[in-house]
């Protein structure tokens, strides 16, 4: 129960952050995880916590896109452009 419940907690804590933000925390969880059980060492799991966290802030940057929008002329083509303000 005391898992489910730290689980919610980390979850909604994340909830608020960009994408680059939550791609750090969790790619530093994972890789953290996967250091210790791979090398059985603190070191191990510091190692992987911080090339988890680099890796997931690069893809969660890379998520984000950019500040443009998809849009479709009358003949149905496709084009970018700016988003609107605030949007």
């Amino acid at each position: 129960m005391k898992n489910i419940l730290a689980l919610a907690v980390v979850g909604l804590a994340i909830a608020g952050c960009t994408p680059t933000q939550q791609g750090a925390t969790i790619g530093a969880a994972s890789g953290a995880a996967i250091g210790a059980v791979a090398t059985g060492t603190a070191e191990g799991a510091l190692v992987g916590a911080a090339i988890g966290g680099v890796a997931g802030a690069v893809i969660g940057r890379v998520s984000e896109g950019s500040d443009d929008c998809f849009y479709r002329d009358r003949y149905g083509r496709r084009y970018t452009a700016r988003c609107p303000q605030g949007y």
